[in-house]
């Protein structure tokens, strides 16, 4: 494998631990935990891994540990860091015990299933340190979640000699492995499952879980692209940039990112919801800053979009329920395309009819036709960015007929996605990941199963951070999936009272009507450590930094 100048420097980043994951290390353990909510119907379904207690890792003596095999597994999206978790697994239970041996399944959790694995040396990890991707293995979204994938995996679990998984991913991913956990507890079969948290989202977090990983690179990736086009726009001074950012669920990355960079406009789709904002409304808000700009001369601005805005915007909200319901229908199978949308159309109650036909036309068919398997909108698919922009170009007509609006509207579009999920990590994700790995080595070495590996105070320099492990039944609830109630954990939305959103919403005015562009540049490796080391602004401001 053919690697670049900057790889080969940077495999040789030795990343900062905490003080308690350096050398011998003993388990100081907390009072018993509970669910954040749904109590008794969580421990009900979770008996054997519920009310454990927090685990934090201290320094300790020295003691021998019998020899174990290992397996880990990627599961969904690519978030930068995924191979430093792997390595620091690695070089932990290598750490423990040379005999230990480390085996990765390959393209997710349907490894797994499949039997399809390989062994991890040492010649092979070291090709992926403090790299971006998670080529290594190959990720998947396979969902463990039936009894035969339980006990498929554990055929080959017990042919490999595993003593536990490590699964790294998101809140999904993290919920099948409580319930792989709870399974092989209660079925007696000596198998530890342990979570890591992943997502660029920036969604898994809480009382316990800080930040997930990936976002810090994510958020610094797009930041510094959103950088150079802001600079390019305040450069020509003739576009208004729309630009997209990843983020279904959740606002965190548009969040950060505008934190970063200071646009003129960054819309936060909780904020919308909250306010039960309709799309007209929106246009408007972006059509009278474009206005405001150009009575001060300025033709040019950026728009950040979080990705699944159009979903928390009640109106179209309820128009998409209730295509969904009526997509469903036994006979909108056997129809066209077209006679899809008309008898849709047909159903709609006049409240979402008046939505479907506001409009523009392509989105109304995207709406209509493009399902996902489980028959659900694609939202994914819709081009929000021009979706906006054409509606504002539209808008800006009608003010230019009335005099509201003198100046010129040119636009361009911009989707950040891909671009961040397999960046080569910050040295913020490098030490963080790392330290996650070698603290799930550290929990599988301590007998635990059901825990989710994690670091804290993490705005300090590495060396004071605190690792551990939180159970995760912890941080789960009841909520409705797919028409029925499961067990899951809890997805972390933006809090509108919450200092990151507060801090923007103090500036955002200003940053509308002024130019007032930062340019973050490309992510820093080596250097002071106020530009190289420092965690995201939403992380600083949480804790008060």
């Amino acid at each position: 494998m053919e690697i670049s100048a900057l790889q080969k420097a940077r495999a040789a980043y030795q990343p900062k631990l905490p003080k308690g994951l350096k050398g011998a290390v003993k388990v100081k353990e907390g009072a018993p935990t509970q669910s954040v909510d749904n109590q008794e119907e969580i421990k009900k379904l979770f008996p054997n891994t519920y009310g454990m207690p927090l685990v934090e890792f201290v320094p300790g003596e020295e003691k021998n540990f019998e020899p174990m095999n290992v397996g880990v597994i990627l599961s969904g999206g690519q978030a930068p860091g995924g191979h430093n978790v792997i390595t620091g697994i690695f070089d932990s239970l290598k750490a423990l015990n040379p005999e230990n041996r480390l085996f990765g399944f390959i393209l997710g959790p349907g490894g797994l299933v499949d039997h399809d694995y390989m062994e991890l040396t040492a010649d092979l990890i070291d090709k992926y340190r403090n790299t971006g991707g998670f080529d290594m293995i190959g990720s998947g979204r396979t969902k463990l979640e039936k009894v035969e994938q339980f006990e498929k995996g554990l055929e080959i679990i017990r042919e490999l000699n595993i003593k536990a998984l490590v699964i790294i991913g998101g809140d999904d991913s993290n919920t099948n492995a409580c319930v792989l956990a709870e399974y092989y507890a209660a079925q007696n079969y000596g198998v530890q499952v342990i979570g890591c948290p992943k997502t660029i989202d920036g969604d898994l977090k809480n009382d316990q879980i800080e930040t997930s990983f990936g976002f810090d690179t994510a958020c610094k990736t797009y930041s510094e692209l959103i950088g150079n086009i802001e600079r390019d726009c305040n450069s020509a001074r003739k576009y208004w940039h729309f630009i997209k950012v990843m983020g279904r669920s959740a606002s965190h990355i548009a969040l950060e990112c505008a934190l970063q960079t200071q646009p003129n406009i960054c819309l936060i789709s909780e904020e919308v919801e909250a306010k039960e904002q309709s799309l007209a409304e929106i246009v408007t808000y972006i059509a009278k800053t474009v206005a405001a700009r150009a009575a001060e001369g300025h033709n040019f601005g950026t728009v950040i979009i979080p990705e699944g805005l159009i979903e928390f915007i009640p109106a179209i909200k309820k128009l998409i329920a209730q295509l969904n319901d009526v997509l469903a229908l036994p006979e909108v199978k056997e129809m066209g395309r077209e006679e899809q949308i008309d008898f849709a159309k047909s159903h709609l109650t006049d409240e979402n009819l008046a939505v479907f036909n506001s409009l523009p036309t392509g989105v109304a068919r995207q709406l209509a036709l493009d399902r996902d398997p489980h028959g659900n909108v694609q939202v994914s698919l819709i081009e929000t960015e021009k979706l906006l922009s054409t509606m504002v170009a539209q808008k800006l007509e009608r003010m230019k007929k009335r005099g509201e609006f003198t100046g010129k509207f040119a636009a361009q579009h911009h989707f950040f996605g891909y671009e961040g999920r397999c960046a080569a990590p910050s040295n913020f994700d490098a030490d963080y990941c790392y330290a996650l790995g070698s603290s799930a080595a550290q929990l599988i070495a301590n007998g635990k199963t059901g825990y989710m590996a994690i670091v804290k105070n993490t705005t300090a320099p590495a060396d004071e951070w605190v690792a551990g492990g939180v159970p995760i039944t912890m941080m789960m609830n009841m909520e409705k999936r797919n028409g029925e109630m499961k067990p899951v954990i809890r997805k972390a939305l933006v809090e509108l009272d919450g200092a990151p959103f507060k801090t923007f919403a103090a500036n955002r005015d200003v940053w509308a009507k002024e130019t007032a562009y930062i340019y973050p540049g490309p992510i820093q490796y080596w250097g002071p450590t106020e530009v190289c080391d420092q965690p995201t602004m939403t992380l600083k401001l949480e804790q008060n930094k």
